[in-house]
């Protein structure tokens, strides 16, 4: 099999199902960003980082795979004529949603109590996993715009959301553990003084 196709030359591309759409199209838009997503978190988990968190990302990355499928694939064309589902896959389940949910609650009992925003940065690991957390809320801005018009299975919503707050809570572990400084923004008053 051929790398490349020649059939998105002209700025269409396929759905699972065989629909074809603009390379724009916010489906496209929607799991592509799941995908650009998916890469860094790649990049945080080539980092030296401790094994739990390598494991959740691993099987983070794999449920990422399940979302992309399901956003890639042409809601109409989702049954086949026999009546079973195109894709033949695991769906995003409650049990991903609480795996983050209960990873979230692991890492913030260890963490200092947040009082301020923190400034992304401090160590090179930990703006990767903040700039990984800003894709997934891209990516989740763009699944809700798609679920607006073409509702999927909720749980990918949910899933996505509770990622970019799972991304959050392990930069600030990752902080942490690298002995990074978490700068607070404390923004600057208006008024002047006298």
């Amino acid at each position: 099999m051929k790398i490349y196709t020649k059939t998105g030359d002209k700025g269409t591309t396929a759905l699972i199902g065989g629909t074809r759409v603009k390379k724009h199209h916010v489906r496209i838009e929607s799991y592509g960003t799941v995908d650009e997503l998916n890469s860094w978190l790649g990049l945080v988990r080539d980092q030296k980082i401790d094994s739990r968190s390598k494991e959740v990302l691993t099987k983070i990355q794999e449920n990422l795979f399940v979302v992309g499928a399901i956003l890639a694939t042409d809601p109409e064309k989702a049954i086949l004529k026999n009546g079973k589902k195109r894709l033949n896959i695991a769906e995003i389940k409650a049990t991903d949603i609480e795996l983050l949910e209960k990873e979230i609650d692991v890492m913030d009992e260890a963490l200092p109590q947040m009082t301020h925003f923190i400034l992304p940065g401090g160590h090179t690991t930990v703006s990767y996993c903040h700039i990984a957390r800003t894709v997934c809320r891209r990516a989740e801005r763009m699944s809700t715009l798609l679920y607006e018009n073409e509702p999927f299975n909720e749980n990918v919503l949910l899933f996505l959301n509770r990622l970019s707050d799972y991304l959050f809570v392990l930069a600030r572990k990752l902080s942490e553990n690298l002995q990074a400084d978490e700068i607070k923004w404390i923004p600057e008053s208006t008024e002047k003084d006298n």
